[in-house]
């Protein structure tokens, strides 16, 4: 099986592929969105880089979507379309990615699926964004509507900064995307799922700083996960549609529980150290299935 991986050069997570391919007899190739090139030529579309052709592989793994204008982007989302429609194995597929990095649509998503999630308005003027802050309790958390590992996350309570946070993101055309905040005891629980299946959980702990990320210096445990917080993660991810995903559970502090992210190109690194599972092996047997 030949496995294109779209990572970043000197990425540990496609190191960590190519030496679970190693040990298979499979082939992993590091390809690079910014060498994409398509043609189109008697009725075909072929998708290639320098490392070779895109649409002769078995199947493609997204690692990353790295920064770009809107072309640019487009342009990636619309190579994976392609890719997916001649038959290769796309994870996760390239409608999941773009619901899953899109803050609002993915939030719209998992509230249609009946799960949890905290309140949150989505608006682009700034007096509106002041008139929502006050509806969801004075004490919210404004993000960014693309982002992760907790960039660009902050909890506003005061009115004065409120209004100056969101008169900034108005006048750089920024979407003013805000959720209540939660009160909650410092952790939350992230639930790695693939086709279908619960792999596992960690608990993530932050003492100082209300983002739990490992990004952000976060500590990990092993987390028995729960008949509830799988049913909740599968949902989450059938909502997205992402075969292979990592969604964050949030308890406030009564107990209630909270979907807070999907995510579709989640990382593994802090997840395999925890719970010692290979997830590199998981996600290629998945892919040989296939």
């Amino acid at each position: 099986m030949h496995v294109a991986v779209l990572g970043n050069a000197g990425s540990w997570y496609v190191a960590d592929l190519q030496r679970a391919a190693a040990a298979s007899g499979d082939r992993c190739t590091r390809m690079d969105y910014r060498q994409l090139t398509a043609g189109i030529r008697d009725s075909a579309v072929g998708l290639s880089s320098p490392q070779g052709a895109l649409s002769d592989c078995d199947a493609v793994l997204v690692r990353t979507m790295p920064p770009g204008s809107l072309e640019q982007v487009v342009f990636r989302m619309d190579a994976l379309l392609v890719l997916a429609a001649r038959g290769v194995v796309v994870v996760n597929p390239p409608k999941a990615v773009e619901c899953a990095v899109d803050k609002f649509l993915c939030t719209s998503r998992l509230a249609s699926a009946g799960l949890p999630t905290p309140a949150t308005i989505v608006c682009e003027d700034s007096d509106a964004a002041l008139l929502a802050f006050a509806e969801l309790g004075g004490d919210v958390v404004v993000k960014p509507l693309f982002g992760s590992e907790g960039r660009g996350i902050l909890r506003v309570s005061d009115p004065d900064l409120a209004l100056r946070t969101f008169r900034t993101l108005e006048r750089i055309d920024a979407v003013i995307y805000l959720q209540q905040f939660i009160e909650h005891e410092g952790f939350d629980v992230r639930v790695l799922v693939l086709d279908g299946r619960v792999l596992g959980g960690m608990k993530r702990s932050h003492p100082t700083d209300f983002r739990t990320n490992v990004a952000r210096k976060a500590t990990t445990s092993a987390h028995r996960v729960t008949d509830e917080e799988a049913e909740l993660a599968l949902r989450a991810a059938r909502a997205v549609g992402a075969r292979f995903a990592g969604i964050d559970l949030l308890y406030d502090r009564s107990g209630g529980v909270y979907v807070i992210e999907v995510n579709a190109v989640p990382g593994w690194k802090a997840f395999q150290r925890t719970t010692g599972i290979d997830v590199a092996d998981e996600l290629l047997k998945i892919l040989r299935q296939r």
